[in-house]
């Protein structure tokens, strides 16, 4: 089968869905793998790179689709693309189908089957194909670099003959992957981390890392599913800003990080809030791209409103898309050998990762988050 990696188009999107060691390992699997021109260039891939493992490259990107049995992309293919694709072949990528219904409708129409990296079960043997994860991680790291680069002031407790420089404080909303890391970096900088979370169990993971948690006490609207959170009432989210209000005020930098798939990002920092900052703080809002969780930051932006500096810097992991690229090639990899041999797709439709990831098969939508 033949696998096309076609470049990205999204704005602030520097990564590529397959690396040259990936592709490589993908070629000795038996499968035959062209890339788009250049499609690696943003994430530090030269062509060469991927021409000396055995892949092509081409610079004609319809072609490349109409060719292929495999398309590979990490951001949703547009519309147009999954058109220019042949009837019967397969899309891999991040699609949020929940909220893409213009891509389900294409690709059921054109034929193809899809599958989503982002409804890839969490599940133990499903670990190394979840992309979310690992491209959170990175995030949540890069997240707290941002942040150090615009605070005015040094993360850790430092005793000079001038003086004692008091650490910096910082506050984490949201314990997932992006969170934690998040977490290890500013204490590997010295910080004081203080962390919320409306996951009582996130407590441990918390402390763990030398994190001071926010206790919230939670009631029934809280909706985990798979380790994400579904669903939670605005009462509680107007207690757990309550709660966390005088914790902001205090801090150096605050990262906001509070995701729920398919839906608005919850709003945990309003202006209030924002006003009652020090000035000469820092908010880096990770959840901009979903309608961010302050009130104040800027998609794309990083403005200063009452004195506080709000980021809003979208798809962050892809600030590093030499590691984000890497990690995603893997996740990808991995994932597609659970699906397919050389020879074809298995379509082992009642398998437990098969059935949560595919969103249309054959032309048709079959995914539950899709059926209407």
């Amino acid at each position: 089968m033949k696998i096309a990696i076609i470049k990205e188009t999204k704005a602030f999107e520097k990564r590529v869905a397959l690396s040259p060691e990936v592709c490589k390992q993908l070629i000795q699997a038996g499968f035959e793998c062209a890339i788009e021109n250049e499609a690696g260039t943003s994430s530090f891939f030269e062509d060469t790179a991927y021409e000396a493992i055995g892949a092509k490259v081409e610079k004609d990107k319809s072609s490349l689709l109409a060719s292929a049995d495999i398309v590979l992309k990490v951001n949703p293919l547009t519309v147009e693309e999954v058109g220019q694709m042949k009837k019967g072949a397969v899309s891999i990528s991040f699609m949020y189908a929940a909220t893409n219904p213009e891509l389900i409708e294409a690709s059921a129409k054109q034929g193809i089957s899809a599958f989503s990296v982002d409804a890839i079960p969490r599940i133990s043997r499903a670990q190394k194909m979840d992309a979310l994860s690992s491209q959170a991680n990175l995030g949540g790291y890069k997240s707290v670099i941002i942040g150090a680069y615009h605070l005015g002031k040094i993360f850790p407790l430092l005793m000079t003959a001038a003086g004692t420089i008091k650490p910096a404080k910082v506050v984490i909303m949201g314990a997932g992957v992006a969170g934690l890391q998040a977490i290890a970096t500013a204490k590997r900088l010295g910080a004081v981390v203080e962390v919320s979370d409306i996951r009582p169990e996130t407590k441990e993971q918390v402390q763990s890392l030398g994190g001071k948690f926010i206790e919230v006490k939670g009631d029934d609207s809280i909706k985990i599913e798979g380790g994400y959170v579904k669903g939670v009432s605005e009462d509680f989210l107007k207690k757990q800003q309550e709660v966390i209000a005088r914790h902001i005020s205090e801090a150096d930098l605050v990262i906001t990080t509070a995701l729920i798939p398919g839906k608005k990002a919850p709003m945990l920092v309003p202006e209030d809030v924002v006003k009652s900052m020090k000035l000469g703080s820092v908010i880096v809002d990770m959840a901009v791209e979903q309608g961010g969780n302050c009130a104040c930051s800027e998609y794309g932006k990083t403005v200063v409103k009452h004195g506080v500096t709000i980021v809003g810097e979208p798809n962050i992991p892809s600030l590093l898309p030499l590691n984000a690229s890497e990690l995603y090639a893997k996740n990808i990899a991995t994932f597609l050998l659970h699906l397919a041999t050389k020879d074809g797709f298995k379509w082992e439709m009642d398998e437990e990762i098969t059935k949560g990831s595919l969103i249309v098969h054959e032309g048709k939508a079959v995914h539950p988050s899709v059926v209407r």
